[in-house]
């Protein structure tokens, strides 16, 4: 498939969830992929991990901030 850049948020779908434990912290997971080529932008080698937090709500809505970071990122330079 021919790489082809995302023009909105719309483009890009997001997956977010957390890993871990009360005990370990709770590590935010995300996977970013741009619908209009499928290129998966996160996770990639190398990827600092997201976390650790206190709660599952924190490592979420932190995967979910990194995640709307990546998608802009891409929107104003894409990975192509």
């Amino acid at each position: 498939m021919t790489p082809t850049p995302g023009t909105s948020e719309d483009d890009f779908q997001i997956y977010a969830s957390y890993r871990g434990s009360s005990a370990s912290g709770f590590f935010g997971t995300l996977k970013v992929v741009r619908k209009t080529d499928g290129k998966l932008l996160f996770p990639f080698d190398g990827a600092d991990s997201i976390g650790p937090f206190p709660s599952k709500a924190a490592a979420v809505a932190a995967a979910l901030d990194r995640g709307d970071e990546l998608v802009k990122a891409d929107l104003a330079r894409p990975e192509l």
